[in-house]
Formats: structure tokens, C-alpha cells, sequence
């Protein structure tokens, strides 16, 4: 993505001009920050914790909490694509984000 907009701002300020491609590198980093800052526990998260993953807004959120609550929780990373709107390309977007955990309420101690 990165090497997307470095091709974007200099095809901008040779058509442009610098101050176009100025203001496409103010906003490069201001993407890059909206990451969430830690993995992201899809048996745990609230909607608005869900909401910062990358490509996931307030109705993905709700079905990822519908989900868990129907299914007793994500078994695995990979049941992301079972919600509606997460595909294959999705989900290797998200993968380095999310972690299932315990699903809620599994409290079997290891034998």
C-alpha cells in the first residue's frame, strides 16, 4: 500500500504540481496510524473495538458480535469468514489483527 501512494504522489505532483503530492504525505502516516495498536480479541472486543480493524465498519461489527453470541464464540481465526462481507481477501488482511482466545465461558482446565 505503502509503495501505492509513493507511486500516486509522484504521479500527482508531476501533474499537479508539489502541492499535491505534499498533501497526499501529510496523509500517508495518518492512515497508517488508524491501526489498532493491539491484536484484536474477536471473543472479547466491543463493536467499537472491532470497528478499528481495517475494512470493518459498525454493521461487520454487529454481525461479528451476533456471531460469537449465536455460536458461542469464534473457534478459530479463520470462522471470520463465515461473517457476511469478509471474504478470503478480507480475512488475510485481518489475520495478523485478531486472535480468538478462549471462546466466552469455556472454563475446561487443560487435562
Amino acid at each position: 500500500m505503502t509503495s501505492t501512494l509513493t507511486r500516486l504522489a509522484l504521479v500527482l505532483s508531476l501533474a499537479l504540481g508539489p502541492l499535491a503530492a505534499a498533501a497526499i504525505a501529510q496523509d500517508a502516516p495518518a492512515k497508517a496510524a488508524a491501526a489498532p495498536a493491539a491484536v484484536v480479541n474477536l471473543n472479547a472486543a466491543t463493536p467499537e473495538q472491532l470497528e478499528s480493524l481495517p475494512g470493518i465498519g459498525p454493521r461487520a461489527a454487529q454481525r461479528i458480535v451476533e456471531y460469537r453470541t449465536k455460536n458461542g464464540g469464534f473457534k478459530k481465526v479463520e470462522d471470520l469468514m463465515k461473517i457476511q462481507g469478509i471474504g478470503e481477501r478480507s480475512f488475510l488482511r485481518l489475520r495478523p489483527l485478531v486472535t480468538v482466545g478462549s471462546p466466552k465461558g469455556d472454563t475446561k482446565a487443560p487435562q
